[in-house]
């Protein structure tokens, strides 16, 4: 019961699931771009099973089979990571329901981002299901993300850092970057690399998706050079100026990447460096609103103070210091 109770009841363990589920969930992404990007995404034919007559890849299926099996076995991780958050904020004292609701969340999109990869694998591979099995990833990590940022914080009314016309584009921000997110999975619909030789692609001229994605690139990196901008001319607390940076360094990162694997013909290691990029820029970008804005400690029962990320029993705290009353002396 103690080992339970420290996996899983103290306050900072759900920060640290949370922390855990966000890395495994950007992993997942760059493993599922390796099975497309080795052809193996085929390499399980049927779903759940991998054969109509084995559940696991066999040794006949050879590298493919391997690869597409391997993917489809840390889909269980993120389940149990995601059942270990959840477990974390069911068990922590006091219980927040809105760490609870998070936690959940992330474990109802994880199996449903799971059934969406077998449909990929009944359609071979139609590219508009392989892009949606993607977004799905991007789905989990809002929950992930925001799941790890208010593990930190009190329950208490959110009280803005800096003026609305700042958090306002902060969100644009994210809006652009979950856009450019979307135009790269048209992109890579309509070229090369579909998981497997025989796959269809999406029809859409490579040529003008792939300038329609740089153009939206080029617009997030504008509006995030004003967002550095904005958090200096407002006096932002550090962190949000920390983030604000961050993002716009992911973001000439990643451009650099997508440039290069566009002029060098989409070498396979610089389009899944392109697909992590791709899930950091994400996270980058949710989590600027985070350091816009703070919570304050709310009481959530009579005899506990929530402060920051823990509770205190007033029971145990000092009693407040008070004057001894003055007895006259009488003679």
């Amino acid at each position: 019961m103690k080992l339970l109770q420290r996996w899983f009841g103290q306050p900072r363990a759900v920060r640290r699931w949370a922390l855990a589920s966000l890395i495994a969930n950007v992993g997942i992404v760059v493993t599922g771009g390796a099975v497309r990007l080795t052809d193996s995404g085929l390499g399980c034919a049927q779903w759940p099973k991998c054969t109509e007559d084995s559940l696991v890849a066999t040794q006949a299926m050879g590298i493919h089979g391997a690869i597409e099996f391997g993917n489809r076995m840390l889909t269980w991780v993120l389940v149990v990571l995601a059942v270990g958050a959840l477990l974390a904020a069911w068990m922590r004292t006091p219980r927040r329901s809105s760490l609870v609701k998070l936690s959940l969340g992330v474990l109802c999109f994880v199996p449903a981002q799971a059934v969406i990869g077998g449909i990929t694998v009944w359609s071979d591979l139609n590219p508009w299901v392989v892009g949606l099995h993607f977004l799905a990833s991007i789905v989990i990590l809002v929950f992930t993300t925001a799941l790890y940022f208010r593990s930190g914080e009190p329950d208490g009314p959110t009280v803005p850092l800096v003026p609305g016309a700042v958090g306002t584009l902060a969100k644009a921000v994210a809006a652009v970057a979950f856009a450019v997110i979307v135009l790269g999975v048209m992109v890579t619909g309509s070229g090369p690399h579909a998981g497997d030789p025989d796959s269809p692609r999406n029809g859409l001229d490579p040529e003008f998706a792939a300038q329609l994605h740089a153009d939206g690139v080029w617009l997030l990196i504008g509006l995030s050079v004003a967002m550095v901008a904005a958090v200096h001319a407002v006096g932002a607390p550090e962190r949000a100026k920390r983030a604000a940076y961050v993002l716009l360094g992911v973001e000439l990162l990643q451009g650099a990447i997508g440039y290069m694997q566009y002029y060098l013909g989409l070498p396979e290691l610089i389009v899944g460096l392109h697909m992590l990029g791709a899930s950091l820029l994400w996270v980058s970008a949710l989590s600027v609103p985070f350091t816009l804005r703070k919570r304050t400690p709310l009481e959530t029962a009579p005899h506990l103070i929530v402060v920051g990320d823990e509770a205190t029993d007033e029971t145990d705290a000092p009693e407040p210091a008070t004057a001894e009353p003055e007895i006259a002396a009488t003679n």
